[in-house]
């Protein structure tokens, strides 16, 4: 595999908020503690305080978690070393995507793996533990219940309600399995052998990428919420968190920046069995959308006191959850990752809680041997593969005419000759002049209406090389959308089984660009 690297600025595919943190602003840097740099991880080692007894529950969590699953002596190492005031982690977080769902999943894994290889050459006297934490208490089950595949749309409807992770691989499932008998073995295991999503995923990403020593996180759990108890009474009845998310965001929005995430005075769904809505505040009591429970302000003490398995946080409170039950360094996520990050210093701040490094996931383009050849023959750069067709069709046609099609010198030379007539007409005879000009302005039209059919014309001559550039742009982008949030690994990984191992030889977490990757 070559890699070649483009800077993010030439790609189109990023926001000008995220760019910005990456290239340092500095009217950023009051929104976040560390540079996102290896260098920085000394001072965040320095100030990550966790205790032993949280280490512990992390531990013996973890262990439950994995109880009946087959693990690699990397993960039954890098679990145990969690007891250790050494060890650190270093954490990236996805959905429950059905078969890894698009490629940049992947490319989440991959990035958080080499992270901590690249720390530990870099600060031998520690151990980092790379996770993955699973999105079980997502609900939005129609944002992960199928992958693309070959431009084909491959899905799974179920009619199950609350968190995802306590889906079960019912029997539409297993007809989605048997429509899928290509996918390689690890899938089929691990969903052959699971009662539930969350199972599933743990068992595939285990599969995958267990050898690296990843670990895989479920924050769903009771003993790992009972961690979080302060914090989910301080939501829910004093609204900090929501203060200090509404103050970041109204800061960043008079920079220029628009809100990723939107806070709001309770950040907490109510979870349990088939059910995860929201929580709200309606005078001395709590409701929960969407239902018929609800709670008196003493009774929603006592329950986070007795069940705080019964909150899940939304997208305001899991990255301080994570922080809170994780000895963590780092987190590496999506540009929209990155950048939401940065509305919430102020909570971690509020409750104490060290900020992390936050660092984006590599990003790639990979290309195979047939669309490497139609980029040979029209003989473009690394960076054209990241063009708009439109505008690189105009440019292209213009350089390939046998004519001048645009029929510039006809419509100057007609547009003088009408304007000088006209004038003279008008001296005889004022209405000749307003003649003269609308039979110009027909005249033009005429002459754009040939132009056209003239450019058409060119275009047909062209029409392969414009059909291969076509193709080559669509691989890269399906329907204009990034191949990397499109395209099922599989599209590589059944032809190419060395994908991932190719994939960790190439990426660099501190490398921000774009990786161009080709396979021939």
């Amino acid at each position: 595999m070559k890699k070649h690297c483009v800077d993010l600025n030439k790609t189109g595919q990023f926001s000008r908020f995220f760019l910005d943190y990456i290239e340092n602003k500095g009217q950023l840097r009051p929104f976040y503690t560390h540079l996102p740099k290896l260098e920085s991880f000394r001072e965040a080692i320095a100030t990550k305080k966790f205790s032993l007894e949280n280490r512990d529950i992390l531990h013996q969590t973890l262990q439950h978690q994995y109880d009946g699953v087959e693990i690699s002596d990397s993960v039954v190492e890098n679990i145990g070393s969690l007891l250790s005031e050494k060890t650190f982690t270093v954490t990236t977080g996805h959905q429950l995507n059905l078969f890894t769902g698009p490629l940049y999943f992947i490319y989440k894994l991959v990035s958080t793996i080499n992270l901590a290889k690249k720390l530990a050459a870099a600060y031998p006297e520690y151990h980092f533990v790379p996770v993955y934490w699973m999105a079980t208490e997502d609900h939005d089950f129609d944002e992960i219940n199928y992958f693309k595949l070959d431009g084909k749309k491959h899905q799974w409807a179920s009619d199950q309600k609350g968190a995802v992770g306590d889906f079960k691989l019912d029997g539409a499932f297993q007809a989605l399995l048997k429509e899928v008998n290509f996918a390689p073995e690890v899938f089929r295991e691990a969903y052959g052998s699971s009662k539930t999503l969350g199972e599933a995923v743990r068992k595939y990403v285990n599969g995958l990428f267990g050898e690296q020593g990843l670990v895989v996180v479920d924050g769903n759990d009771r003993a790992l919420k009972t961690i979080f108890k302060q914090v989910i009474d301080s939501d829910l009845f004093d609204h900090a968190p929501f203060e200090q998310a509404q103050k970041a965001s109204q800061e960043l929005e008079q920079l220029g920046y628009k809100s990723q995430i939107f806070p709001r005075e309770i950040n907490f769904f109510y979870l349990e069995n088939g059910l995860r809505e929201r929580i709200e505040r309606s005078g001395e009591e709590f409701q929960v959308l969407n239902s018929d429970i609800r709670f008196s302000a003493e009774e929603m003490k006592a329950l986070i006191d007795s069940n705080p398995e019964r909150f899940s946080p939304n997208v305001v409170l899991r990255p301080l959850y994570q922080e809170m039950i994780l000895p963590n360094l780092a987190y590496l996520g999506g540009p929209a990752e990155v950048v939401y990050w940065l509305q919430l210093k102020g909570v971690f701040d509020n409750f104490r809680v060290p900020f992390p490094i936050v660092l984006p996931r590599n990003f790639a383009l990979i290309l195979d041997e047939p669309v490497l050849r139609k980029i040979e023959k029209l003989e473009w750069n690394t960076e054209n593969v990241f063009g708009d067709f439109e505008i690189w069709k105009k440019s292209f046609v213009e350089q390939q005419a046998t004519t001048d099609f645009t029929l510039s010198e006809e419509k100057e030379a007609i547009s003088e000759l009408l304007d000088k007539r006209g004038r003279e007409a008008a001296g005889l005879e004022q209405s000749l002049g307003s003649a003269f000009q609308a039979g110009k302005v027909r005249s033009l039209k005429i002459i754009d209406q040939l132009a056209s059919k003239l450019r058409k014309a060119e275009e047909r001559k062209l029409q392969v090389e414009l059909d291969r550039a076509r193709a080559v742009l669509e691989f890269a982008a399906p329907g204009g959308t990034p191949q990397e949030r499109v395209v099922n690994m599989m599209q590589f990984y059944l032809a190419r089984p060395s994908l991932i191992d190719d994939l960790l030889a190439c990426f660099d977490p501190l490398d921000f660009n774009m990786m161009v990757l080709e396979y021939r």
